[in-house]
């Protein structure tokens, strides 16, 4: 059997866990989606994403009911029932045995836990497939602008020897993302960094995982990463076109392409790497590519 075969019939799965996840599930329902035996069809999940579909949709649950226990007043019963869970007991048992610690004692505390995130398995599956991914040479549109950031602090994991993502995910573990998704009063989303080198400290890597907090942040750090403090700058946001997720390298690559053929300082900006480091936002085909760079004016 093609190993593509598989690699869609999983995703199908994968995507029809995501969109039913409040909803009772059976293999028998994924089975369907993946046009195999049950049993196939759950040997193929598990091959692929190293755990079993049933244990994938629980995780996946228990991760997006922390997220309602942090964010909103919503009743722990009714969360419970809206994760599939039976009753207030078995959804209070399984998310003690992820988490380490009561729904409600996580509601009252909100310490950065492990979420799991489900990545799509065509997309990591095309990147080991094609390696370095080649760009077409058809123009697309990169909408840029300048944002300011306030001085503020970086939660970072650092890598050994990584240089982007794959090869942190393979030093590190895909775990980190969860983690700092959870953290509630970050300014923004979780970013992919590249740091420069006054940031990077001997024997660590280029490539890093973090999140930025305000400045006077005083929460717990999770276990393995620090805190650095970032100065006041301005950021240059490049922003790729919508695409098909499963197309994300080559749209990195598109938006790189682009930046690496700018020139700021026909606009009045300079590469200012002294102020902070480069990064990256989660690929989200629905809004395009998004990556950013210090820059000052001239």
């Amino acid at each position: 059997m093609d190993s593509w075969d598989k690699v869609n019939a999983v995703q199908r799965m994968q995507d029809y866990i995501a969109a039913h996840l409040s909803e009772a599930m059976t293999l028998g329902d994924l089975a369907a989606q993946a046009c195999y035996s049950p049993w196939y069809a759950s040997r193929c999940f598990r091959e692929l994403l190293g755990i079993s579909p049933l244990d994938y949709i629980r995780s996946l649950r228990l991760s997006d009911a922390a997220l309602r226990l942090r964010d909103t007043d919503a009743r722990v019963l009714d969360i419970a029932l809206d994760s599939a869970f039976d009753s207030h007991e078995g959804f209070t048992r399984a998310f003690s045995d992820r988490f380490g610690l009561t729904p409600r004692g996580y509601r009252r505390e909100k310490p950065p836990v492990p979420l799991f995130i489900g990545y799509g398995v065509r997309a990591r599956y095309l990147h080991n497939q094609k390696g370095d991914e080649t760009v077409p040479e058809t123009v697309k549109t990169v909408f840029v602008q300048v944002e300011e950031r306030p001085e503020r602090k970086l939660i970072l994991m650092r890598g050994k020897k990584a240089t982007h993502y794959f090869e942190y995910c393979e030093e590190v573990g895909c775990d980190v993302w969860g983690v700092l998704l959870s953290i509630k009063t970050a300014l923004y989303e979780p970013i992919g960094i590249w740091l420069p080198e006054h940031l990077i400290k001997p024997g660590t890597s280029l490539y890093a995982q973090g999140v930025e907090v305000p400045a006077d942040y005083a929460g717990s750090i999770p276990q393995g990463m620090e805190v650095i403090t970032l100065p006041p700058c301005r950021m240059m946001f490049f922003q790729g076109q919508t695409y098909d997720n499963e197309n994300f390298a080559q749209e990195i690559a598109c938006v790189w392409r682009a930046i690496d053929s700018y020139t700021p300082e026909l606009y009045g900006w300079r590469w200012a790497p002294e102020d902070g480091p480069r990064f990256q936002y989660a690929p989200v085909g629905e809004r395009g590519y998004i990556e950013a760079r210090p820059v000052r004016k001239i």
